[in-house]
């Protein structure tokens, strides 16, 4: 036990290397902009106030969002998806994966759980002991069971799932800013200092390599950001990027969006005002999502979900569905269902018409 804690302990010191050596780079470029540059390479007065103006805004930013992505806790599972301890007995005596899935499907029939494992079970954390919320995934990392989760990042050394998925996104969005603002207005001075236009000096170290770290982060952040920005288009996680969510009806990788601007709003929330600061605003609790369109789950409870009719098929939407979508789209619905029974109607008199 003694070795195992020990190597534990030094996992965990390790994995706050790539923090320290970004905090580290982005002490020194602040040094470097603000004294270096700003105080002893540009002349124009003028010029100093509005580069450190803006300089210091972006900073702050992205400061903040990082120090946010960084100590979000990850949400995990809450009590209501551990099994109750009869089951919990029950499951770990029994042998048989039949049986044991048996006694999972009683326990889910009260949960609000919409995906399946690949083979259609439900998805079950050994490790954890719970029932796996839909988009909830184990981090090896971490060692937890982590809601929407994303991915385990080495430079924020935690894991981005739905409690701070909204603050990386803001760490990349400022983190670019900030590196590319940096390249922008050092660029002059890069340029002079490299054509020996201006004195040697020893700022001019200083200049070149801010303006080259400045680019090399710039150009490695835009991929994923854009990436990233995709995936909340599209309303995905990363992990759901590379493997689909598996329905009772099978996989779909589309299964959780609800179009465009209400796949924004789940991950930045309703107010637009808070959208660029690093407060929690997403939408929902992390335990059920709303999804698209999908074919009855029998295992669910029919109380608790308000169906409507599209042709001849019923479709389930939860509550936390019919709040997100709004009465604009049942109203488009309601349309196209009164054109549907309209085309029906011609459709009938044309042929006693014809007879």
């Amino acid at each position: 036990m003694a070795p195992t804690h020990v190597l534990r302990c030094c996992q965990r010191g390790l994995a706050w290397i790539p923090v320290i050596f970004i905090a580290l780079v982005v002490c020194w470029s602040y040094y470097a902009y603000v004294v270096e540059l700003c105080l002893f390479t540009i002349p124009s007065i003028l010029e100093k106030v509005v580069y450190l103006a803006v300089f210091h805004v972006s900073f702050i930013m992205f400061v903040w969002s990082y120090w946010k992505t960084i100590f979000t806790r990850p949400s995990t599972p809450s009590k209501e998806f551990c099994l109750p301890k009869s089951e919990k007995e029950q499951y770990e005596k029994e042998q048989r994966p039949e049986t044991q899935q048996e006694i999972l499907k009683r326990v889910a029939t009260s949960l609000p759980l919409y995906t399946r494992t690949g083979a259609g079970a439900i998805r079950y954390c050994d490790r954890c002991q719970v029932i796996k919320p839909d988009r909830c995934h184990h981090c090896s990392a971490c060692d937890m069971c982590v809601l929407k989760m994303d991915h385990h990042c080495p430079w924020v050394n935690n894991c981005v799932g739905f409690s701070n998925y909204k603050f990386f996104i803001l760490f990349l969005t400022y983190s670019l800013v900030y590196c590319l603002f940096i390249a922008a207005s050092v660029l002059q001075y890069f340029i002079k200092f490299w054509t020996s236009d201006l004195p040697e000096s020893h700022a001019k170290f200083h200049v070149l390599f801010l303006f080259f770290v400045a680019a090399m982060f710039c150009i490695s952040i835009l991929s994923l950001f854009t990436y990233h920005l995709w995936l909340v288009g599209k309303n995905r996680s990363t992990i759901e990027a590379f493997r689909a969510p598996v329905f009772r009806n099978g996989p779909d990788k589309n299964g959780f969006s609800l179009g465009f601007s209400k796949n924004i709003a789940q991950v930045f929330g309703d107010q637009k005002l808070y959208w660029l600061l690093p407060v929690f605003t997403s939408q929902g609790d992390g335990f059920s999502f709303p999804t698209r369109l999908v074919t009855v789950d029998p295992e669910q409870p029919t109380d608790s979900i308000s169906s409507f009719t599209i042709g001849l098929q019923t479709t389930p939407l939860s509550e936390s569905q019919n709040r997100l979508l709004g009465n604009d789209y049942h109203i488009e619905e309601d349309h196209k269902e009164t054109d549907i029974l309209k085309s029906g109607r011609l459709h009938i008199l044309h042929h006693s018409s014809k007879e």
